[in-house]
């Protein structure tokens, strides 16, 4: 297959290049500058930007394109690009792909926390929207960029990513560190569930769709049993060989998170039924699988 990837140069991106060439597909990057090798092309997503010719003649396009997750959330420029380098993105590919002929399929990056807060309930593809935290509204319209390749009969893939958990990248590289002084510990009640995936669940489920035409709509991109976030807590506790004896209240929690606060305090039991459905087998199904396969890489 031709994919073409956009947010290449990303942690993920780079990941799920290397892994489609490895199932010997073609690949294009789009990048924001003068192209330094034949297999990229510039583009100008802040100005609605992509040549139309690379979208052409692509099976696949992918966007995992994004400011960075981490910052100041008391900030309202991270805020802005946060929302921004999103949706902008998204739109810019979705037009293009409706615009074209041959009409590609479109991966189209998402996250979880468009779900909200659902408490213990279980959550499939067809849970509601819940809240109006920073990142669920940003979600909202995320996926709503993609509206003009549905429209057009697409076959769209909206992929509501967990937070994907290796030891080269955030969040757990910074986790492992903060366990490993013996500062780690459940935030808030613990009770709450905290959906993730390991990186290679999440490359193997993204490749799966892109090369399997019968899956479509909402994807969660999560490993199949959710754990609490005192789970979580107990099980890299375990892997790092260290106490978990620091809990974090609430109320910090709320003023030093702001707007992100519910990201970390809500909960989302989620399950990743359309990517069982489409016949994905997980290697990692289990918290305590997805942080040993994340922490092997970092050693």
């Amino acid at each position: 297959m031709q994919v073409v990837v956009a947010g290449a140069s990303g942690f993920l991106g780079k990941h799920l290049v290397d892994a489609l060439h490895q199932r010997g597909h073609t690949v294009t990057k789009l990048v924001r500058r003068d192209p330094a090798a034949d297999d990229e092309s510039r583009w100008d997503p802040a100005n609605h930007r992509v040549d139309a010719q690379v979208i052409e003649v692509a099976d696949v396009v992918v966007n995992v394109a994004g400011s960075p997750t981490i910052g100041n959330p008391h900030s309202q420029k991270w805020a802005h690009r946060l929302r921004e380098s999103r949706v902008t993105t998204t739109r810019t590919l979705a037009e293009a792909i409706a615009a074209s002929s041959r009409k590609p399929s479109f991966l189209a990056g998402n996250a979880v926390a468009i779900y909200g807060d659902h408490g213990p309930q279980q959550v499939t593809e067809d849970g509601d929207s819940r809240g109006h935290s920073l990142m669920t509204e940003v979600t909202r319209e995320w996926e709503a960029a993609a509206a003009p390749a549905r429209d057009a009969g697409v076959r769209v893939c909206v992929l509501r990513t967990a937070p994907v958990l290796d030891g080269t990248s955030e969040p757990l590289r910074s986790l492992r560190r903060l366990f490993w002084t013996g500062l780690g510990g459940k935030v808030g009640s613990g009770h709450q569930y905290f959906p993730v995936i390991s990186l290679r669940d999440w490359l193997g489920g993204v490749v799966h769709l892109a090369e399997h035409e019968d899956a479509g709509g909402p994807i969660n991109l999560c490993c199949p049993e959710t754990p609490t976030n005192a789970e979580f807590t107990r099980s890299l506790a375990r892997a790092v060989s260290r106490p978990a004896l620091i809990p974090v209240p609430s109320p910090l929690i709320r003023i030093g998170a702001g707007p992100l606060a519910s990201e970390l305090l809500g909960s989302i039991n989620l399950v990743p039924q359309a990517l069982i459905d489409a016949g994905y087998e997980f290697r990692d199904r289990d918290v305590t699988a997805v942080i040993a396969a994340g922490l092997a890489q970092a050693r």
